[in-house]
């Protein structure tokens, strides 16, 4: 199905953050109230063409700072051969690569390393998956930040004021091929914006609560559930003369709902 606009109309909310109370967050409820789910396997096409058993995997994970690629080492250590495909070739040529400055996972035949492709005995998908499976461990613990986190985005921005002081402010919002740099217009396909990823049965604040605690907080999750209720309720409430909704859907919701 054809992608849907970036640039539909969004609603936000924003509220402060009730353990950290001179930062605030900035919510956007058009995307966490959608019904978007991770399809892989499922009819994800992948961001190369040609190659839908890679989905998002394809240029392997960068980190986000040191803490990060030091957990994800913390748990390459764990990995055996029946979760990870590749591991001889982690062991032997390492499981990293330095990609314009930056380290990175390395890829190999044109994925990720932590990759498991179809037909490996231990099932295709992400090898810290199968661990995470394995150890009865959130896999979100697990992986590289920007890989658990995606399709959501976290980001940061310092809203200044008039008499010089200034207030950080914590986005939460959907990780759409924009936020994939100069490259993201030119993936072959992405989920976020596709109505085919827009199945699930229950909400993406619903089906996505550990990331957005880790993202957050508990207490500020806890009042984003609140202002997400709040917005599908005023969605199936506010309408005109016809009874036509006037707060739209994340437009790939609605092309779905619609079909």
């Amino acid at each position: 199905m054809k992608e849907t606009s970036l640039t539909a109309p969004r609603h936000w909310v924003e509220f402060q953050d009730p353990e950290e109370p001179e930062q605030i967050y900035r919510i956007d409820l058009t995307w966490l109230t959608s019904k978007w789910n991770c399809i892989y396997g499922r009819g994800c096409k992948g961001i190369e063409k040609g190659r839908p058993n890679d989905g998002c995997c394809t240029h392997g994970a960068h980190f986000s700072e040191k803490s990060d690629y030091r957990n994800a080492k913390k748990w390459v250590a764990k990995l055996t051969d029946e979760d990870w495909q590749h591991r001889d070739i982690g062991l032997k040529k390492g499981w990293t690569e330095v990609e314009d400055g930056a380290d990175k996972t390395r890829v190999v035949n044109g994925a990720c390393i932590f990759l498991n492709r179809p037909g490996f005995a231990g099932g295709d998908g992400c090898a810290f998956h199968r661990l995470g499976a394995r150890i009865n461990e959130q896999p979100a613990d697990l992986k590289p930040e920007v890989c658990w986190q995606l399709p959501i985005r976290r980001d940061y921005e310092r809203r200044k004021f008039e008499d010089k002081s200034e207030q950080l402010v914590v986005l939460i919002t959907e990780y759409d091929r924009r936020s994939w740099g100069e490259g993201g217009v030119e993936l072959n396909w992405y989920c976020s914006s596709n109505p085919e990823a827009h199945t699930a049965a229950e909400p993406v604040y619903v089906t996505e609560r550990y990331t957005l605690i880790k993202l957050m907080n508990e207490k500020a999750y806890q009042i984003l559930v609140e202002h997400c209720k709040a917005h599908e309720a005023a969605i199936n409430q506010v309408t005109d003369s016809k009874g036509r909704k006037l707060i739209p859907l994340h437009p790939a919701t609605a092309v779905w709902e619609r079909k």
